[in-house]
């Protein structure tokens, strides 16, 4: 009986531990899915502010934005653009595009980019 105890003690701890990993995923999952949603929020106030009034909500440009011959930013010539490259044009502007590098963190730049990779499937 002696020779059972260590087995056991080792199945109750690895079922205690089993236990308290499910608890800490089911604690953190909707954190981190309140977190995603909150900064999808924030980006998409950040699109709206920054970008909206000549790329329009959906990317496909604003009248003002049309008429400086704003690209459409679900076309493929945008989308095919590397996340550096879209990452680069928001940072250090692109002809009549201002520079953001200045009022955008890199995080809120590569949020963009997120961003406009997302509006490809509105088109």
């Amino acid at each position: 009986m002696d020779q059972d105890k260590p087995h056991c003690d080792a199945v109750f701890a690895c079922s205690m531990l089993l236990v308290l990993l499910t608890g800490l995923t089911l604690f953190v999952a909707p954190i981190a899915s309140a977190n995603s949603a909150i900064n999808s929020a924030a980006t998409t106030a950040t699109f709206r502010t920054k970008c909206a009034g000549c790329h329009g909500q959906d990317g496909g440009g604003s009248a003002a934005g049309k008429s400086m011959n704003v690209p459409d930013l679900r076309s493929p010539a945008v989308q095919n653009l590397t996340d550096a490259e879209l990452a680069h044009i928001i940072s250090d502007g692109k002809d009549a595009m201002p520079a953001f590098k200045d009022s955008l963190s890199e995080d809120q730049i590569h949020s963009l980019v997120t961003h406009i990779r997302s509006l490809r499937q509105q088109k």
